[in-house]
């Protein structure tokens, strides 16, 4: 996630410049044309499209964010309910500082920031397996490694940690299921988390607006041409970049899961919890993850 009020010019220009660059070509290829070979350019109604495509671009974008902003929210849910589960572990758990309780209560606050790392990483499509045996060991990491979806691997071996802990005497059925109702409340975030990510925008909403964005910087020279004459070139780029800027935009928000620069910060969010739930251990944390070149990830 970029951070920074005012976005570097040099990042949208490397995002459009293969179209924009295009475009400016055709529109000096119109502009000479146009002099060298007189015609008579057709009065486009430019105003009437320009206004369709901007309404059109605009809500595209606004449902791109809709999405973004989800993600964001689900990951917010996530955080709050990680140290929920850490807080009820250490205060349901009879205290203890060793021993078997101690290594349990241990094992199900290590699990659980396995288990963020290990769904940060699904949804950014990447090998989850070296953050989760920064906290787990090899035998306790092999059975959720095993699994399809890891990340509920390990939720479900937490769960069940859970319930041996309720066999053991440790906690009563009424915390159990308090226990059970914040598993709840993290399966539930990461299954909208998953629905985001596996269920893309539909085609119609990507396919149109790239279409109609890219005939209307086609047509934009020839219904400038007569009134702007050799600046043309200048004047028909300017106006096409605000339209792929605006393109580009709903394109880099479709997926906040994308391991770009425009996805939700998973890598910092994780980080976060991670510090909370050692310290809620008494372990020691590392430092809150920092931007790289105005860029949280």
């Amino acid at each position: 996630m970029i951070i920074t009020a005012t976005p570097r010019y040099t990042r949208i220009i490397a995002e459009v410049w293969k179209p924009l660059t295009a475009l400016f070509v055709w529109d000096v290829a119109v502009t000479v044309a146009y002099f060298v070979l007189p015609f008579k350019a057709p009065s486009l109604p430019l105003t009437l499209f320009g206004s369709a495509l901007a309404l059109f671009l605009g809500f595209r974008d606004t449902s791109a964010y809709q999405r973004w902003w989800e993600g964001r929210v689900l990951w917010g849910a996530m955080i709050n309910a990680s140290r929920t589960l850490a807080r009820e572990v250490v205060t349901f758990l009879p205290y203890a500082r060793e021993g078997e309780l101690w290594d349990l209560k241990r094992t199900i606050v290590l699990r659980q920031i396995a288990y963020v790392h290990a769904l940060r990483c699904q949804l950014r499509r990447i090998d989850p397996a070296p953050d989760i045996l920064r906290f787990l060991s090899a035998d306790e990491a092999a059975r959720p490694l095993s699994r399809t979806n890891i990340a509920n691997g390990l939720l479900d071996g937490t769960a069940g940690r859970i319930a041996k802990a309720q066999r053991r005497g440790f906690i009563d059925t009424i915390q159990q299921t308090q226990l059970e109702r914040t598993m709840t409340d993290i399966a539930n975030a990461q299954g909208g988390m998953e629905r985001l990510k596996n269920t893309p925008l539909p085609n119609q909403y990507r396919f149109f607006p790239t279409l109609f964005t890219r005939l209307f910087c086609i047509l934009l020279p020839i219904g400038l041409v007569e009134t702007l004459g050799w600046a043309t070139p200048v004047g028909s780029t300017i106006a096409g970049l605000m339209f792929l800027a605006v393109l580009q935009i709903g394109e880099d928000l479709t997926d906040p899961f994308a391991n770009s620069v425009h996805d939700v910060p998973l890598s910092a969010m994780c980080r976060t919890i991670e510090i909370d739930l050692l310290q809620a251990i008494g372990d020691a944390a590392p430092a809150p993850l920092a931007p790289e070149r105005d860029v949280l990830w």
